[in-house]
């Protein structure tokens, strides 16, 4: 188990993460840290390892894309000083592109993303002891759509920025690919993007398994 005694992992990203938890501070008690993986994480976290005394904090806005994290870096992740950070952001920055194709000042292309997360996590790491970086990805079993294939090449800047920088990494689309081989895309998400409980249980599961959780304790 890579996280150790009293530390405090802080999720960052968009509505995946962001799952209604509470505002401005998703921690504490009657669901502040929302509906989602962030909180199935510190569920497995608490009830396993409750000697650790982990803080789970939730900092997801809905709608972000890297753009937005960028703004808010400072306040969201600086200043709360976390031993652990995790990163899934991405989604918003490929699906603008699709569902508002005639504003372009929404869409986060891969030139400014890739910049500005590596950017973000070069500046983050020498204060924190691991950061986990999770790709974006689409529910679309076709790795030919449009907007999975778009999704899939954001998700490999993700994977190099983690190589070049020594980060965790995580492929979120190929954990829900698994899932893709043998369920419909909408019994797992209306929108294929937004999952249920089982989508959230797979991604709390993937981030668990990257830190060394112990299944068998």
């Amino acid at each position: 188990m890579e996280l150790k005694r009293n530390q405090k992992l802080l999720f960052i990203g968009d509505s995946i993460t962001d799952c209604e938890r509470a505002k401005p501070e998703g921690e504490g008690l009657f669901g502040a840290l929302g509906k989602g993986y962030v909180s199935f994480v510190n569920a497995f976290l608490t009830s396993t390892y409750p000697e650790l005394g982990i803080r789970v904090v939730n900092k997801g806005i809905s709608g972000n894309t890297v753009r937005d994290l960028k703004e808010r870096w400072q306040e969201d992740v600086m200043n709360q000083k976390p031993d652990w950070l995790s990163i899934m952001i991405g989604i918003n920055d490929v699906w603008r592109q699709y569902d508002l194709p005639f504003m372009k000042d929404k869409h986060v292309y891969m030139n400014e993303y890739e910049e500005t997360l590596r950017n973000l996590v070069e500046k983050t790491k020498p204060q924190v002891e691991g950061i986990v970086l999770m790709t974006p990805y689409y529910l679309e079993a076709n790795p030919e759509d449009e907007m999975r294939k778009a999704m899939d090449e954001y998700g490999a800047v993700v994977q190099k920025i983690a190589e070049e920088t020594n980060c965790y990494f995580i492929d979120t689309q190929a954990a829900f690919n698994k899932l893709l081989d043998k369920i419909y895309p909408a019994a797992l998400a209306w929108d294929r993007v937004h999952p249920n409980e089982a989508g959230h249980i797979l991604l709390a599961r993937a981030f668990l398994n990257k830190v060394g959780f112990d299944w068998s304790k």
